[in-house]
């Protein structure tokens, strides 16, 4: 099976025999659903390809939609102008790249519908070359903006370039308005929603179906589709790892489903992570390997924000839906960049958010850990990988050690009171210790009461409790008499029961009476 990894143009993927998954009557829908539209989804997961897909289908190109649903369903294949541009491919750091960016891609498209001379403003261009390719096709104009926000999405720590290129997208967007009479379709994707661009505002008839239960599954892949597109490569992958395809299918579902973008929504795959894992046969985080949250964790850190509780949020339905500061809708802005997704509806009606999935919530937790301390990627990894070690051997004093350096890494400026920064340590450090050979769970409920940390290998279980301030006797004592250890009392692994005190004098765990374990 051929993976279309990193494909993105609809006509490769048919003409080079890739797997693709039949999204077309979808796409039928879309078009008839209305004239302008904005469908915002995080990156890597698929949009570009759709928009590849709209270009082929208004350009009549019939031939690339043999066997497809669409072949059926279009009657009239008719070939319109089409204007498409692709934001993503530039980088927009420094105050004149968006212009260039703008002015190269119109000139590539005045090379076909001409241009008026001494006209160099990008609005100002953008209208006359729509009106010119109606004028001289006769049909109305196809407007494709692929990546519409990437000047702008990783701009929050400038914020004068933010604002200068937000004013000139925003003249330049305009234009989807004024030039009604001559556009056919119009779409424009990206991640984010900015709910103070004015085209959001200005542009009244715009319909954003990035919450559209209709179009839900037009990105990314759905649980029936993996089964009735990928199962001869889920087959392999199995066979590879020594599983069964059924205990293959449940990791996958672990690893890489989860997303939800409307209420009561169906689970959602990300296609990269999904396609990566088929082709190399093996689990990883393959999202945050193209690219890290580096811009956004600095957000949550400089707002002193409280990652502990990120997940599992109820908010509004109407909070996820823009973005207009970084400062204030860091929640929506997770939400959009893909880190959070829809997971339940709360009895008041509000949306309840959370990861969606292990690949995202382990990436995102063990990104943080640079960020808030000392420790560079590699040195947490590698410290991450000496904790590991220590609990798959059953070494306490070395787990405990470890732990004591990454605690001392860890710049406290950055929290409000020493009780958020003892929870983020901990919540941090249950990520950290899950990966091959772990299982991890943090406050693991049981009928009793809540484990901090239950961490399990092939030969041991761990059940550990911290408290601030306290003895580590008193975490012991807890443990027992909230029966933690009562469900495992079978299994044949030795139970490791370990009290943990973090100072907060000391802003750690004290060498002396810090910890205290006792083995069942």
């Amino acid at each position: 099976m051929k993976y279309p990894i990193g494909i993105q143009t609809f006509e490769k993927i048919r003409e080079g025999g890739y797997a693709y998954v039949d999204k077309t009557a979808r796409i039928f829908d879309l078009v008839k659903s209305g004239t302008y539209l904005f469908l915002g989804r995080p990156r890597r997961f698929g949009k570009s390809l759709l928009v590849s897909t709209l270009e082929a289908y208004f350009r009549g190109r019939k031939a690339l939609f043999r066997g497809l649903a669409m072949e059926q369903l279009e009657e009239e294949w008719a070939a319109y102008p089409v204007i498409h541009f692709d934001l993503s491919n530039a980088n927009y750091t420094s105050p004149d790249v968006l212009s260039e960016k703008l002015g190269s891609d119109l000139a590539r498209l005045e090379e076909i519908y001409g241009r008026e001379g001494g006209i160099n403003e990008p609005a100002l261009r953008f209208g006359n070359l729509i009106r010119r390719a109606y004028e001289q096709t006769g049909r109305k104009v196809v407007i494709l903006v692929d990546e519409y926000d990437a000047p702008l999405v990783n701009l929050i720590h400038k914020p004068e370039l933010l604002d200068a290129n937000r004013d000139m997208l925003s003249g330049f967007y305009k234009n989807l308005k004024s030039c009604d009479q001559y556009i056919q379709f119009a779409l424009l994707t990206g991640v984010t929603k900015f709910g103070q661009l004015s085209i959001f505002s200005a542009l009244n008839n715009l319909n954003d179906i990035s919450q559209s239960k209709q179009f839900q599954d037009i990105c990314g892949i759905t649980e029936e589709e993996l089964h009735s597109t990928f199962d001869e490569g889920v087959r392999e992958m199995a066979e590879e790892l020594g599983i069964s395809s059924g205990e293959c299918y449940a990791q996958l579902k672990k690893s890489y489903d989860g997303y939800h973008f409307c209420k009561n929504g169906i689970g959602i795959y990300n296609p990269f992570s999904l396609l990566l894992a088929l082709k190399s046969k093996e689990f990883d985080s393959y999202w945050f390997q193209t690219g890290t949250p580096t811009a956004l964790l600095l957000a949550l850190r400089d707002t002193h924000s409280d990652i502990t509780q990120v997940a599992g949020q109820m908010v509004e339905p109407y909070v996820l839906q823009s973005v207009n500061s970084y400062q204030d809708d860091l929640t929506a802005l997770l939400y959009q960049s893909g880190y959070l997704t829809i997971s339940g509806l709360a009895p008041t009606g509000a949306l309840v958010v959370d990861f969606p999935n292990e690949e995202v919530r382990m990436g995102f937790i063990q990104q943080l850990l640079p960020i808030y301390s000392s420790l560079s990627t590699a040195a947490s990894s590698s410290l991450a990988n000496q904790l590991k070690l220590a609990l798959i051997e059953g070494d306490v004093e070395t787990y405990i050690a470890e732990m004591q350096s990454l605690i001392a890494s860890i710049d406290y400026g950055f929290f409000r009171q020493t009780e958020q920064a003892f929870q983020f340590i901990f919540y941090v450090t249950g990520a950290l210790l899950s990966g091959k050979d772990l299982r991890t769970a943090a406050e693991k409920r049981t009928n009793r009461g809540r484990i901090d940390l239950l961490i399990e290998t092939k030969d041991y279980i761990y059940i550990m409790e911290y408290k601030l301030d306290q003895s580590p006797e008193t975490a012991l004592e807890q443990i027992h008499s909230k029966g933690y250890a009562e469900q495992w009392m079978g299994d044949h692994r030795k139970k490791i029961l370990l009290g943990v005190n973090f100072s907060s004098a000391e802003r750690n765990i004290p060498t002396q009476n810090g910890w205290k374990m006792e083995m069942l």
